[in-house]
């Protein structure tokens, strides 16, 4: 049985106790789809305008009553000594509530510079018909940049429009609760400054929707100053301003905003400290570790995989309780960055080391496991064939804070997320672990120095001489851009069935349909499902490619070498949306194979809009390889890929790929992209199940 199996029956479990009041049938997991986001809307369409009302403490006034939207907004910031000026300042009683009604507590997200690089954009516009509208859809990113598109995002310091797709939440079940949502085809630029605009929305009949009273207000001639929208009308006056240099006018406007990326500190500020105070005191010697065990294997026990070791890195804890168990937070000093503990971290190792080593030492790699995973991952089939066939030794460890051993605080933290940040918090403690477990690999007092990792002469089996390389699937690939971006020794690395931003992924997964049921138990209402995304998506930047996709190519990290990385996406992924690798590949400037798939396989009008093809092989580049094993095409709803219609999940199936682990072969090496594929789309074999 594969890992994911007993991970997913085991959230399964969990979310049922979790979620269920004690004797209660949790009853199973329904998720309501309404049809087509892009399609019209029927339910009831707001035929006049909303009323206006007293804005609410904290609160944004400019939409009528839901207290954070629009979101991201620079109306809940305050200026600060930060590297944007600025910092969040949203009051509890802004924040949702969940069921019990408690108020997401704030404090962390105060601590912000400024919002996500990969936010996904919130408004409500009840009655809203996108197709009638003319909004761009995911099928069609490129419709977005046209002059007169109805929804326009600029980029205020360099007059680019930028963009994005725009759907309806396809999951809800009251569509007076439905948000729009916009969605960036390319993150946001650090520390950049946005404006938004909505213009000729209509509705299903095709009428243009109705301005809100309040927005109409401010829009409208000055206010006296003391008008309780007087301060809102000072801010939109100065968003309106910077909309109309770029050519938008403000007749017409049925919603305006603006809002404030985080900086590079503010985003990889914390792992950096971290990483920097830890390898300084290392003096450029190997991390202490441990051998708990060493297995050799006969070539009838496996042909390519001559031992196995296990064992522990010892890592400094910057966490806030000892050993750093599931629950901790970032021990943060006065300054907001983490500071050691005392104690350390003892992160659990395991090594497969190939049997051609004891004839030529293996190039050693780090590998990242997948969903709510362990080390033993790298134990994997396809891993195994890997090291193998191609002469690595992979080492894994835990990504802790999402590992088997945070399943059950995960689960719970979906009932109550102002405890969030202990998920991302040990993520980014992870980023250290994974950092230790590289180094010991490329030292000379480290593996190469051990007995466990040298031949019966004494010579070391892993060539320390060799750039360390990095290769992760599914949340390895989405956690290994963060980790590839922060690390001073790894070059090349893959990232098999990658994606980022969860905000996106989530609601398009087969695998967060556990979780879902508790979210519909503590938050119900999916308006501020969505909002709740928009949030944690910011506390989850500090450990995932979001947050750090900017800085993988061209404008390392201080540091950080320039990386170059291959992106391997399964066509039709149930588990990893593959329009967030798109995202990725864009925001990375990766180019794509091509032909990418064959004629009519693609939903969209401009398949891989924005992102230019190989232009040579072997190429020394970054780049976005779609592998095709014949699922139907993912669904264009943020919803995921369930029923049979969706045929076979292709999620496993280009690791298993023989041709596929040729091309990763080389580039791990050489950082050299090679053609496997024949100047044809690459196929792989469906993975027997």
């Amino acid at each position: 049985m594969r890992l994911r199996r007993v991970t997913a029956a085991f959230v399964l479990a969990v979310t049922s106790m979790a979620a269920a009041p004690a004797g209660a049938d949790p009853g199973p997991v329904v998720v309501p789809v309404t049809g087509p986001a892009t399609g019209p809307v029927t339910g009831p369409a707001t035929g006049t305008a909303e009323p206006v009302a007293p804005p609410a403490d904290g609160c944004d006034p400019i939409a009528g009553a839901e207290c954070l939207l629009p979101f991201p907004n620079d109306w809940f910031t305050t200026a600060a000594r930060t590297r944007t000026g600025l910092r969040l300042n949203i009051s509890a009683g802004a924040m949702p509530r969940n069921a019990a009604g408690a108020p997401i507590d704030p404090t962390r997200w105060n601590a912000s510079d400024g919002f996500s690089p990969g936010s996904m954009l919130l408004a409500h516009m009840p009655g809203l018909d996108l197709v009638k509208s003319g909004a761009a859809p995911v099928t069609d990113v490129g419709w977005s940049l046209r002059r007169d598109a109805p929804i326009v995002i600029v980029d205020t310091g360099t007059g680019e429009r930028w963009p994005y797709w725009a759907e309806l939440d396809a999951g809800v079940t009251d569509l007076t609760r439905q948000a729009l949502i916009i969605r960036p085809a390319k993150n946001f630029r650090e520390g950049h400054h946005y404006a938004v605009a909505l213009r000729g929305l209509k509705d299903a009949a095709g009428e243009d929707l109705p301005v809100p009273e309040t927005f109409a207000r401010i829009l409208g001639d000055e206010l006296p100053s003391g008008d309780p929208l007087a301060g809102r009308q000072r801010a939109l006056h100065r968003t309106l301003e910077d909309l109309a240099r770029t050519g938008v006018d403000a007749r017409g406007l049925q919603l305006a905003w603006d809002f404030t990326v985080a900086s590079e500190q503010g985003i990889a500020g914390p792992v950096l400290a971290m990483r920097d105070q830890a390898l300084r005191a290392l003096k450029g010697r190997s991390p202490k570790f441990t051998v708990a065990s060493v297995t050799d294997l006969t070539p009838e026990q496996d042909p390519g995989i001559a031992r196995e070791v296990t064992g522990e890195i010892l890592v400094p804890n910057y966490l806030d309780k000892p050993g750093g168990p599931p629950g901790s937070n970032l021990n943060r000093g006065p300054d907001g960055l983490p500071r050691p503990l005392g104690d350390t971290v003892k992160a659990q190792y395991q090594c497969e080391i190939p049997r051609s080593a004891f004839t030529r030492p293996a190039h050693p790699a780090l590998y990242g496991h997948g969903l709510l995973g362990r080390a033993t991952e790298v134990r994997a089939r396809n891993v195994r064939a890997m090291a193998g066939e191609h002469g690595f030794m992979f080492c894994a460890t835990k990504w802790i804070g999402m590992s088997d051993e945070d399943v059950q605080h995960v689960a719970s933290v979906f009932g109550d997320f102002s405890r969030f940040g202990t998920v991302t918090d040990r993520l980014q403690q992870s980023l250290l672990n994974f950092l230790f477990l590289g180094r010991t690999m490329i030292t000379r007092d480290g593996f190469a120095g051990a007995a466990a990792f040298q031949d019966e002469r004494g010579r070391p089996l892993v060539d320390r001489h060799a750039d360390l390389a990095y290769d992760g699937n599914s949340q390895g690939a989405i956690a290994g851009g963060a980790l590839v971006a922060v690390s001073p020794d790894v070059r090349n690395a893959v990232l098999g069935v990658p994606g980022m931003n969860y905000s996106t992924l989530l609601n398009r997964s087969v695998d967060f349909q556990p979780f879902q049921q508790i979210l519909d138990r503590s938050y119900p209402d999916r308006l501020t499902q969505q909002i709740c995304f928009a949030l944690i998506q910011m506390l989850w930047d500090r450990a995932e490619t979001a947050g750090y996709a900017q800085h993988l190519t061209n404008d390392p990290l201080p540091g950080s070498p320039r990386h170059r990385l291959l992106l391997h996406v399964a066509f039709g992924d149930h588990q990893v949306s593959t329009v967030t690798a798109e995202v990725e590949a864009r925001t990375l400037g990766a180019r794509i194979h091509q032909p990418t798939l064959e004629t009519g396989r693609s939903p969209d009008l401009a398949p891989y809009w924005g992102i230019r093809s190989v232009p040579r092989r072997p190429y020394a580049g970054s780049a976005l390889v779609v592998w095709d094993s014949g699922a139907p095409a993912p669904p264009v709803t943020n919803t995921p890929a369930t029923g049979p219609q969706y045929g076979h999940d292709p999620h496993e199936d280009p690791r298993h790929d023989p041709e596929a682990r040729v091309q990763k072969a080389h580039f791990l090496r050489d950082g050299l992209v090679v053609d496997v594929c024949g100047d044809a789309p690459c196929a792989a074999d469906p993975v027997a199940r």
